[in-house]
């Protein structure tokens, strides 16, 4: 996990754009709101966009899936010691209740494991706190080096 704490900050220049520079996530709205080692917290902001139920104006569950996937992630980032790029292996989501409408969502994910190629984390989506989930998630991510990265060939600083 991550003890360098000039990594770190090249980590927090780096991580919003993870999320403010993916179209889907940009096109979705969402925002890296606060940036720990190995923690993450964003937004989705309710847009008439993401409805998907017309009738009753509840957000699609693919935007609250799309937004924990997102911030674990940044989270699995977070914790590195050093530049690699993450994917995506496995994510389950358990929902607990339908987003309230005209509601912005906030998710919030920490990696709890790393190995050498896979890291671990748990997520949860929700309006106000955790007391009152919307969906949690659990997921892995794979590790892998970024050859002729600086800071992972002995180049550089």
């Amino acid at each position: 996990m991550t003890e360098n704490p000039d990594f770190f900050d090249l980590i927090r220049q780096y991580a919003p754009n993870i999320i403010n520079k993916v179209p889907y996530a940009n096109t979705l709205g969402f925002e890296l709101v606060d940036l720990e080692p190995g923690k993450a917290i964003a937004r989705a902001p309710y847009k008439p966009e993401t409805i998907g139920d017309i009738e009753t104006g509840i957000i699609h569950g693919g935007v609250v899936t799309a937004l924990l996937d997102n911030v674990s992630g940044v989270s699995v980032i977070a914790a590195l010691s050093e530049m690699k790029s993450t994917a995506t292996l496995d994510l389950r989501i358990d929902y607990m209740r339908p987003a309230e409408v005209g509601r912005d969502i906030i998710a919030e994910a920490e990696c709890y494991h790393m190995t050498r190629t896979v890291a671990f984390t748990r997520a949860w989506a929700y309006h106000e706190s955790r007391d009152r989930v919307i969906a949690t998630a659990s997921g892995s991510f794979a590790l892998n080096t970024i050859k002729g990265f600086p800071a992972n060939t002995g180049e550089g600083s």
